[in-house]
């Protein structure tokens, strides 16, 4: 009888891209420990860039138009239209200060939750570049991780999530999500087995 067997696999940089999902003020200040987390967050994108990875900043955030096409029966964002914290052009919704992009980055604003929602070009962009391999880190676990993560995983990349760059406003949610469900999907690593990683596939 044949046994498959899996072994995690080594990180090719050139073919990676690092995902840095809704760090942005209006999201950080509702998980705990925003400061420890947006710190891990600076450290995979260090390793990025040291690394040749992509990086891909995305962020979630509303034009007046986009406002005006939410339907009521869209419980997120019709009451995050209701509240304007997610209105495009203001300081809440822009990417944290400390995480700078560069030339070669790309950035993706989003509409909905996932950063592959129908809006956005993320697809074709990271189609372009070669990329087969996602490393992810993002706020909250329970929103744009896991519908990024559940779609990229159909989309049949190879996957890897930042743990410890990666939080909820619910510790619990985010616990289960991490222990129980995403290991099913992907790999589940800290931002200090990036570099590691990385050697091996040299």
């Amino acid at each position: 009888m044949t046994t498959n067997t899996y072994t995690t696999p080594a990180l090719d940089p050139a073919r990676t891209a690092l995902l840095l999902m809704d760090f942005q003020p209006v999201v950080l200040g509702a998980v705990p420990d925003p400061e420890g987390v947006l710190a891990r967050a600076g450290e995979a994108l260090a390793w990025a860039r040291a690394h040749g990875a992509h990086v891909v900043f995305v962020r979630v955030a509303l034009a007046e138009k986009d406002a005006a096409a939410v339907p009521a029966h869209n419980k997120t964002f019709s009451q995050a239209v209701a509240a304007g914290y997610l209105t495009d052009g203001t300081a809440a919704t822009a990417v944290h200060e400390s995480l700078k992009a560069g030339e070669d980055d790309l950035t993706v604003r989003k509409t909905r939750i996932s950063a592959f929602a129908s809006d956005t070009d993320l697809r074709a962009e990271l189609r372009a570049r070669g990329v087969d391999t996602l490393v992810l880190a993002g706020l909250s676990t329970s929103g744009v991780v896991l519908t990024t993560l559940r779609q990229a995983a159909d989309e049949d990349y190879r996957l890897f999530l930042l743990a410890d760059a990666t939080a909820d406003p619910d510790p619990e949610v985010h616990r289960v999500l991490m222990e129980k469900v995403f290991p099913h999907q992907a790999e589940i690593i800290s931002t200090a087995d990036l570099a590691a990683l990385s050697t091996a596939a040299q």
